[in-house]
């Protein structure tokens, strides 16, 4: 069964793709700072990736959130410390970001039944 993740990973990829075939400049620097934005340094990126997640969802960006909680779950992040982390971008970003909540309850949840099987 083709899960909502598998979909978001397989779509991500080919359109990934798509794009450094277009060889813009322009979008190769902005591609190559955002993965540099998450690697080591003063801060750890197992932090950097739980700020990324914060911020995409006061931003309301469900691929983002998608993206930065299967990040975070690579990192090492348990369940309780990412709900800590949903609470406080609930608390920034207000009542708006409660359709997101739902989102990335559900994608944690999914990634964590994936991880079951």
């Amino acid at each position: 069964m083709t899960t909502r993740l598998d979909e978001f990973r397989s779509y991500r990829q080919r359109m990934n793709d798509r794009i450094f075939e277009i060889d813009h400049l322009g979008i190769k620097r902005f591609f190559n700072l955002d993965t540099a934005a998450y690697t080591e340094g003063v801060l750890d990126s197992k932090t950097k990736e739980l700020l990324g997640l914060v911020a995409s969802m006061v931003l309301r960006c469900n691929d983002c959130i998608d993206y930065h909680i299967l990040q975070c779950v690579d990192e090492g992040w348990e369940d309780e410390e990412l709900y800590e982390a949903f609470n406080v971008a609930l608390i920034v970003g207000g009542s708006i970001v409660i359709p997101h909540l739902r989102h990335a309850v559900e994608t944690l949840d999914l990634l964590r039944a994936e991880q079951a099987q």
